[in-house]
């Protein structure tokens, strides 16, 4: 009989892609203003992996990565999306989203995206979102899933997690201490 565990804290990772550079700014002040701290932001880098955002957000879009000092709790993914739709909203104009805010978690094992879309891979976690398990790592590297999004598989994305990744491990070394 397996015993449960209690989950182990989570690093948020959010990722944003936009056209007009910038949003960034407002976007992220105000995702620190409910999420902490950022510890971690990507250089820009091209999303130019699928047209499927163009028509609403027009193109070329560019893509920023950020990870946040505070761990939270893996439950609380589900209201980190909620609150993300919000403030993508609150950027819309005409019901066209001039920014896109992918939430996210890292585990040492895992890398996990939130969505509001159900798919065969997808788990519900509540709250209308569902879990994306998106990157696994093993073997010393994270591993591309036959679903990962094409940005996600891409050597600078993949690169910029392992410094996720890397703080991550080093929050859970100062948690621990305390």
């Amino acid at each position: 009989m397996s015993s449960p565990q209690p989950p182990r804290p989570a690093k948020l990772v959010i990722g944003l892609f936009m056209k007009e550079r910038a949003f960034f700014e407002p976007v992220a002040e105000e995702l620190a203003g409910k999420f902490g701290p950022i510890d971690m932001m990507s250089r820009w880098l091209p999303f130019d992996y699928t047209s499927y955002y163009e028509p609403e957000t027009g193109s070329p879009l560019f893509r920023r990565v950020m990870s946040f000092s505070d761990l939270i709790k893996q439950s609380f993914l589900p209201d980190i999306k909620l609150m993300t739709n919000g403030i993508e909203l609150k950027y819309s104009e005409d019901s066209r989203r001039r920014v896109n805010i992918d939430p996210g978690y890292m585990l040492l094992e895992r890398f996990v995206l939130a969505t509001g879309k159900n798919f065969t891979h997808r788990i519900y976690i509540g709250r209308q979102i569902y879990a994306d398990l998106t990157l696994i790592y093993t073997k010393g590297a994270f591993q591309k899933l036959p679903w990962t999004y094409p940005d996600y598989a891409d050597k600078k994305m993949l690169a910029c997690l392992e410094v996720v990744r890397k703080r991550y491990i080093h929050d859970l070394k100062v948690k621990s201490e305390k």
